[in-house]
């Protein structure tokens, strides 16, 4: 018996699915944690990867330095370089691969404060993520659990909307951020492997 329904309903479950995958595409990042490879000893390093995106003989460190601070039209469209504890991730379209170690006593955090527009994120993705504030004035306060202040500085966000901290390892403190009489505040944590390097959730009220 043929079945006229069944091709609108093909039709439909594929647009279904092809706006599924929009939408994760606009958000550019990581919303819950990917498996985490087992430590490595050593670097695994593609010279081509870094090469063909000028990234030849910077450490983890300078590369985040590099690409979470670069202005979102100069991204390239073929890389994506994920923030996890242990390492810097970098992969191509043509399935290259760089793994950095990060720092033993510093874990990176990039954060995107927002007013009204936000998105699920879990690792950073520096090529990538794009939050709701790019290039505004902001007021950063770290607290640790003991009451001491870890960071008290003015900061901008990078063109992305993100603004980026070293934080040291091992801690659990509370990030507060204020921009023209608002606030919000998050929690940051550097105690376990899967914990969030990309902090979305700090809303400005």
């Amino acid at each position: 018996m043929n079945h006229p329904a069944m091709p609108r309903r093909q039709k439909f479950i594929a647009l279904a699915v092809t706006t599924a995958i929009s939408a994760l595409m606009l958000s550019g990042c990581s919303a819950s944690p990917e498996p985490v490879p087992p430590a490595a000893s050593s670097p695994t390093v593609d010279s081509n990867l870094l090469e063909a995106h000028e990234l030849v003989g910077l450490d983890a460190p300078q590369i985040i330095e590099r690409l979470d601070t670069m202005p979102v039209t100069e991204r390239s469209t073929d890389l994506i370089a994920s923030v996890q504890s242990d390492a810097l991730i970098l992969t191509d379209g043509e399935q290259h691969e760089t793994r950095l170690l990060m720092p033993d006593d510093e874990a990176y955090i990039s954060i995107a404060p927002y007013r009204e527009q936000t998105h699920d994120c879990h690792f950073h993705s520096l090529t990538t993520c794009l939050g709701e504030l790019p290039n505004t004035e902001v007021q950063l306060t770290l607290t640790g659990e003991d009451g001491k202040v870890l960071l008290d500085e003015t900061r901008q966000t990078y063109d992305n909307g993100f603004v980026g901290i070293w934080v040291p390892r091992g801690i659990e403190a509370t990030l507060t951020i204020e921009h023209e009489g608002q606030s919000g505040t998050a929690t940051v944590s550097t105690t376990d492997e899967d914990d969030p390097s990309c902090i979305t959730t700090l809303q400005l009220t």
